[in-house]
């Protein structure tokens, strides 16, 4: 099966590559599964064991150990708790082998600092799902991994529908694509039918989605070199406890925590002899060092990104030799702070109008946004209700045609992102957005400027106000009790996640203190912390 599944993702791996439409310079979705694959196959056919657990235990290291970039670890994360699940089995029944499945997407969700949906996990996670339950209704092993693929492929196929950037350009997620080869592989192997296996061929749909994910690539060129936040993608591997340099015992949650204090797109993993970094940081060097604290270095890779966009800038400026196609739509959003307009623009916001609770844009600047979309049509989410008279008189004015959906806060604009459809109409998609508004409570933090009262609320000068959905619902003289009180009064029986946005005047440690809080008093509500700096507002919070 491993052989099989490693040999199919080989074939396929240019046309996964093709598929691997994220903005930032970080490797291939191909080739990282494919090294990755290709290393657990060695380990697994040097195995000289019939018995199923110690092969997939060789399965599980050698993926650690060939693990590259984001697909590839979290492809060895989905195979460690495969391994882990069937680790005393000689043999597997259909039960087994669903329930194998099922630890690997339990491993792989805890390794990743921020699951995010419509990708690889999601494949894996609803296959799996689907295993179990087919091995309640049968003993046949194959009948249950046809269920599998089946079922990832289906989950494949809606991944657009979950992660806005795939909708954009119109392709499926490359690292679900890539699971999918694999368990092609699986079963091809496991129901005696495996034939050589060529490269995939691409049908013609499939080649317009392979050349508008080459379109979208040059979206880097869009982006200024100097906004990237941290500019090395750098990967170690330590053999815990080895070398003259370890004074420390290796503990995943305080290493993984403190790496996450010095960079982003975080992975750790690690078995008993081996930890894994991947992460986006400004001091390389800084990581190798705190690596060391609890083992040998075996493996150091570190990519300049910031050199790599300007490559791929240079590469763009050179391609261009006609004008730029309109594109069917264009979304302009208004908000302050520069993390905030960074997850705006992660969600598919065309152009960001710099303004809000204190810097009201005029019409002019909505319509000249409007016009730097370059689109046919065009969507704006004032999330302000100051804003709204601005934007319709921006609607009206414009040559093209333009809605403007009534989002009141960040939180709502945001949430409205991910009903967006760009194969919906304008109208229905103003629709669709302004329907999910009502699915978010929004909440806002900031200082008292007088004493007051309001709504039988005791204001005093430079108290915390708690405002939910535009109410002053408390007013505190410590920030934390005033974020604390404000979630209490948004979370309900039916809370799942918690959104915390940084502002001005917050602290990374308080939001964590924060969340832990909340994570224990309510087990089932996940609290999600982003850097927003935003002004004004110290703490932004939305609860779905």
């Amino acid at each position: 099966m491993v052989a099989a599944g490693a040999e199919r993702l080989e074939k396929n791996a240019e046309y996964v590559n093709s598929l691997n439409v994220f903005p930032v310079p970080d490797g291939d979705t191909g080739t990282n599964m494919n090294l990755s694959m290709t290393s657990g196959a060695k380990a697994v056919r040097d195995n000289t064991s019939d018995h199923v657990g110690e092969l997939a235990a060789a399965l599980s290291k050698g993926l650690l150990m060939g693990a590259r970039g984001n697909s590839g670890v979290i492809l060895s994360q989905l195979f460690r708790g495969f391994g882990k699940g069937i680790l005393n089995k000689e043999t597997l029944t259909a039960k087994e082998l669903a329930g194998a499945f099922t630890s690997g997407v339990e491993t792989a969700y805890k390794a990743v600092m921020k699951p995010v949906e419509g990708t690889i996990l999601t494949v894996a996670r609803e296959a799996a799902k689907a295993g179990e339950k087919k091995a309640e209704q049968t003993t046949d092993t194959v009948e249950v991994m046809k269920t599998v693929l089946n079922v990832a492929k289906k989950a494949l196929a809606k991944t657009p529908d979950l992660l806005p950037v795939l909708k954009e350009v119109g392709v499926v997620d490359s690292g679900g694509q890539g699971l999918v080869y694999v368990y092609e592989g699986f079963l091809e192997a496991l129901s005696g039918k495996v034939v050589e296996q060529e490269a995939h061929q691409p049908t013609p749909a499939e080649m317009t989605e392979m050349v508008n994910a080459e379109h979208h690539r040059s979206v880097q060129s869009h982006m200024a070199t100097e906004d990237i936040k941290y500019g090395y993608c750098t990967e170690i591997m330590v053999r815990i406890g080895e070398g003259e340099t370890v004074d420390s015992e290796f503990d995943y949650d305080t290493f993984r925590n403190h790496l996450n204090q010095i960079g982003d797109s975080l992975l750790v993993v690690n078995d008993d002899e081996i930890i894994k970094v991947h992460v986006h940081t400004e001091h390389p060097g800084e990581v190798m060092n705190y690596g060391q604290k609890f083992g040998s270095l075996i493996k150091i890779k570190v990519d300049n990104m910031r050199e790599q966009h300007e490559a791929i800038k240079d590469h763009d400026e050179h391609e261009k030799t006609m004008p730029a196609k309109k594109e069917p739509f264009g979304i302009v959003a208004i908000a302050a702070g520069e993390g905030v307009q960074s997850l705006f623009k992660s969600l598919g916001v065309s152009v960001l109008i710099n303004g809000g609770q204190t810097m009201n844009p005029s019409t002019e600047d909505i319509l000249n946004a409007i016009n730097e979309a370059h689109a046919e049509k065009v969507i704006i989410l004032p999330n302000n209700k100051n804003i709204f008279m601005a934007a319709e008189q921006a609607a009206e004015a414009s040559d093209i045609p333009v809605a403007v959906v009534p989002s009141r806060t960040i939180s709502q604009g945001m949430t409205a992102m991910l009903a967006f459809n760009e194969t919906n109409d304008l109208e229905t998609n103003k629709a669709e957005m302004t329907k999910e508004l009502g699915n978010v409570i929004s909440g806002q933090i900031t200082n008292a400027i007088r004493d007051t009262e309001i709504d039988h609320v005791k204001i005093k000068k430079d108290d915390y106000m708690g405002i939910i959905d535009g109410k002053i619902k408390l007013a505190k003289a410590d920030l934390k009790d005033a974020v604390l009180e404000t979630l209490e009064q948004m979370i309900s029986e039916d809370s799942e996640i918690v959104t915390i946005l940084l502002g001005e005047g917050s602290s990374q440690s308080e939001a964590e203190e924060i969340a832990k809080e909340i994570e224990d008093r309510y087990e089932e509500v996940e609290v999600d912390i982003h850097e927003g700096k935003q002004p004004v507002y110290p703490y932004l919070l939305s609860v779905e």
